[in-house]
């Protein structure tokens, strides 16, 4: 049995529309959190998301400026999820993996401060936090110092859609797979009957970095989505207890989410596909 004082310490990133963001998303952290914790190895000690910029051209994405400001509202309760506005302030589209060197960055400078005695610890639940320009981190000390070693790492966070995602001709470089799967690690929440473990072990790249992805079950199943969010306030009906109240009350207040908005993009080549498909060109 480990002692305390040798868990490693670990940032969980989530990347996304968040178009809107949902329930399911928050569950994904504390889901993910209890997974890693139940290991013994890790500690969760900080929950990051970060909303996609408007430059990824998903069709029906509406701009990130209400995206963040609903994803913020959302995470107000919470003592240990955060936002960050770094990837959606930037002009072009940032591939994930840049993102994911972006938040090492940070975590590594901020360990490494002289000063780190001195940054703030994250604000008692209940209470509004202010979520800075750029994502700039806060870590509560007392979970770094007592319980773990070394500088926190970042894992990002998904669902296994992301793992078939990788196979998808030109939406993800073989070498950004590769250096997220051997410098950060994923946790992927799945779901019963899920076939995750089969598509790891039919794709070489996943398979031979088989051990720095961490498959949480979602036992309690919840088939929540932002696409079904979307259509159903495009029906007129009824999304409460779906997503947060406040943004919920967010949406109604700004009339987010119509049949104009769901064709934001349409006909437009995602980003990614853009770009992959004029390099492979």
């Amino acid at each position: 049995m480990e002692s305390p004082a040798s868990k490693i310490a670990v940032v969980l990133l989530a990347c996304g529309s968040f178009n809107p963001i949902t329930h399911m998303h928050l569950r994904l952290f504390e889901l993910a959190r209890d997974g890693l914790n139940g290991t013994g190895k890790y500690k969760v000690v900080k929950g990051i998301i970060s909303p996609v910029g408007d430059a990824y051209k998903k069709k029906g994405l509406i701009s990130s400026s209400h995206r963040m400001t609903m994803a913020k509202l959302a995470t107000e309760s919470s003592d240990w999820v955060e936002v960050s506005n770094w990837e959606s302030s930037q002009n072009e589209w940032q591939e994930t993996v840049k993102v994911l060197r972006y938040h090492q960055q940070s975590l590594n400078n901020l360990y490494s401060s002289k000063n780190f005695d001195e940054v703030p610890p994250l604000s008692k639940p209940g209470r509004k936090r202010k979520h800075e320009a750029g994502g700039h981190l806060s870590i509560r000390r007392n979970q770094l110092n007592s319980e773990t070693k070394g500088t926190p790492q970042l894992k990002l966070l998904c669902g296994t859609d992301i793992l078939e995602s990788f196979a998808v001709p030109n939406l993800w470089k073989r070498e950004d797979i590769s250096e997220i799967l051997t410098d950060y690690g994923m946790v992927c929440i799945t779901r019963a009957g899920n076939q995750a473990q089969k598509f790891i072990y039919e794709s070489d790249i996943l398979w031979r970095r088989k051990e720095n992805i961490h498959l949480v079950e979602e036992w309690i199943s919840n088939d929540i989505s932002a696409t079904k969010i979307r259509r159903a306030l495009r029906r007129r009906q009824s999304v409460r207890y779906l997503v947060p109240d406040s943004v919920l009350a967010y949406i109604e207040k700004h009339k987010l989410y119509s049949e104009e908005s769901e064709e934001q993009n349409s006909g437009v080549i995602l980003a990614p596909l853009q770009r992959y498909a004029k390099d492979a060109s």
